[in-house]
């Protein structure tokens, strides 16, 4: 503002533990801030979708889709992509697209109708661009660009479409805030307005700091800080100090009897919640303070069932291939030591990578019976074929000293899942 780069606010600020909600660097906030929108800021996304020329043909962006009701294309326009202004949540479509496809890609039902009446069935598939999982938002924008109006493209691509999607976020717990000395935390609870702590003139404070985050840091800027930010506040002033060249204690001393503030920047606080004045006195003022980009919304995750590695079966990682959770080495050996054999057996075979297993647990659960017991890992079969690949010849032996075979048993899994569609039909 006036020029200058004001990337976050002057914001009341209290040095005093409460209740735990502040141990290590967690923050306490006011609801003042989230209803004033103190700290909301809006994010634009970008989603791309380019329709390229395939060795069956061409794709096309279009709002024929098969297989799409007419309240999936309501957002559409004719062309197939999205109307500016439209309100869109994650899975909605933001541009129609088919791609040719070949006698290998007919599902089951394509496949079952050419059978019956000899007729080929639309030899297109939905690639369309949507929403992805857990974005939302307004289209502010859409960019489309041709051939035809002579845009540059990569080679291959005939159209490309760029679809602007914003999104308001107000302040929540599990964002990160900071100030100007790298006391960066992490909002552990928003307090109603009522139950913050105030100040004898009944100002409650906005934010509250743990004061054991100062001393083994050493970034003490942050007290000096929060007092001259007082002072300016009360005198109506724009302190400006050079880094390393700055206010002295003893300047800053005399700007608070100035101000008509207690020389050392500390007074009594009340607890909004009883009234009762809390025992010491604590250091009040203003300081400056950022919303870092490190936001809860685009952080938290959660999956049911979802893409497996190819070569070890085992759930994908990360947000962003909707993945699960690692439970590592460490983890492992955390539930070792407390015994819980089942709860490790679980995670180590049927909710990951014993590829049998899964197909047999979800069998059982669909009849209502007893989940059967795990198989063998698909990462140890892995590890057998590697070890082989150094030409270690590695045999497992039943208690009959048989050999057990690892090879993958394709047929009892296709089987298995023949007769559970049966079962379900």
């Amino acid at each position: 503002s006036e020029g200058r780069l004001s990337l976050g606010r002057n914001i009341l600020i209290a040095y005093m533990p409460w209740e735990g909600y502040n141990f290590e660097d967690a923050i306490l906030v006011s609801e003042k801030l989230v209803r004033e929108d103190t700290f909301t800021s809006i994010h634009i996304s970008e989603q791309e979708c380019e329709a390229r020329d395939t060795k069956l043909g061409p794709e096309e962006i279009t709002c024929d889709i098969p297989n799409i009701g007419e309240g999936s294309l309501s957002n559409l326009d004719e062309r197939g992509i999205v109307r500016i202004g439209a309100e869109v949540e994650s899975g909605d479509i933001l541009v129609g697209k088919v791609t040719p496809k070949g006698e290998t890609d007919l599902g089951p039902e394509e496949r079952l109708l050419r059978a019956i009446f000899g007729e080929k069935a639309r030899e297109i598939r939905d690639t369309s661009l949507r929403v992805p999982h857990g974005e939302k938002g307004k289209v502010i924008d859409v960019k489309v660009f041709s051939r035809e109006n002579n845009d540059e493209l990569p080679p291959g691509v005939n159209q490309l479409v760029k679809v602007f999607i914003a999104q308001k976020r107000k302040i929540s717990e599990g964002d990160k805030i900071s100030g100007r000395h790298g006391n960066k935390g992490v909002i552990a609870k928003i307090l109603p307005e009522a139950d913050m702590p105030f100040m004898s003139d009944g100002t409650p404070i906005e934010i509250v700091l743990n004061p054991l985050g100062v001393p083994s840091r050493m970034n003490v800027g942050q007290i000096l800080e929060v007092h001259l930010g007082w002072v300016a506040k009360t005198l109506g002033l724009r302190v400006i100090t050079p880094i390393f060249n700055g206010a002295r204690e003893e300047e800053i001393e005399q700007s608070l009897s100035e101000a008509g503030l207690p020389e050392d920047g500390k007074i009594i606080l009340y607890d909004g919640r009883t009234g009762r004045p809390f025992d010491l006195k604590v250091t009040v003022g203003y300081s400056y303070i950022l919303k870092l980009a490190h936001l809860v919304a685009d952080k938290i995750h959660a999956r049911s069932t979802g893409p497996y590695s190819l070569v070890t079966q085992q759930p994908l990682g990360g947000k962003a291939q909707f993945g699960g959770q690692r439970f590592g080495e460490m983890e492992v050996w955390a539930l070792e030591g407390y015994g819980a054999a089942y709860n490790l057996q679980e995670l180590l075979t049927i909710k990951s990578d014993d590829v049998l297993g899964r197909i047999k647990t979800y069998e059982a659960i669909v009849k209502g019976e007893g989940i059967p017991v795990p198989g063998m890992p698909e990462s140890f079969k892995v590890l057998i074929k590697e070890l082989r690949s150094l030409s270690l010849d590695v045999q497992i032996l039943n208690a009959q000293g048989k050999e057990v075979d690892v090879r993958e048993d394709i047929d009892s899994k296709d089987e298995i899942n023949e007769n559970l569609m049966k079962e379900i039909t």
